[in-house]
């Protein structure tokens, strides 16, 4: 069964400005831009047609993941911003038979497809945010092939031309990236 997956990263939103990163993602958590009826998590078609949502840390506030979860599960992992924010630092889900890795910082870009290879060998995806900069590249090794994704911010755009986020499509063999801009 093919699964969807909202990621978000770098929101750096502070207590009771979730609203703000609800109103932004609307278009996205109530269907998936018109794609309603995808199978949520329980198989049935879901409120958000995500299975779940991955926020790649510097939530900055807790209540940000709270309002995340009005959609679907979040898997979240610590940012260098989130001060008390009790999150792991890394983690890996499995989810629509594949398995997702997770972390904050992937370091410089040198290296970093070897660098996450080691750490989530056996990854088909690994989650990362810090830059802002949106990112989606294949390391393929000994015939597995893994997406590096980092959705960019949804919030802080910086330097980038617009604000993004990432929906990853999920089955056993046929993984789907698109980076999406948002308004």
């Amino acid at each position: 069964m093919t699964a969807r997956a909202l990621v978000v990263a770098d929101t750096h939103l502070g207590d009771g400005q979730a609203p703000r990163l609800i109103d932004r993602l609307r278009h996205l958590l109530d269907g998936l831009d018109g794609l309603d009826g995808l199978a949520g998590h329980d198989g049935h078609a879901g409120h958000a047609g995500v299975a779940a949502i991955f926020h790649a840390g510097d939530i900055v506030h807790p209540r940000v993941l709270g309002a995340l979860r009005e959609y679907a599960p979040v898997h979240a992992v610590l940012g260098n911003n989130d001060v008390g924010v009790r999150l792991p630092e890394r983690i890996e889900v499995e989810l629509g038979g594949c398995i997702i890795g997770m972390l904050h910082d992937s370091g410089p870009s040198a290296g970093r497809d070897r660098r996450l290879r080691r750490i989530f060998p056996g990854a088909d995806v690994v989650l990362f945010g810090h830059s802002h900069i949106p990112w989606h590249e294949t390391h393929v090794e000994r015939g597995h092939v893994q997406h590096h994704v980092n959705p960019g911010s949804a919030m802080q755009r910086r330097r980038q031309p617009a604000c993004t986020v990432a929906v990853l499509t999920l089955a056993p063999g046929a993984i789907g990236v698109e980076i999406v801009a948002l308004g």
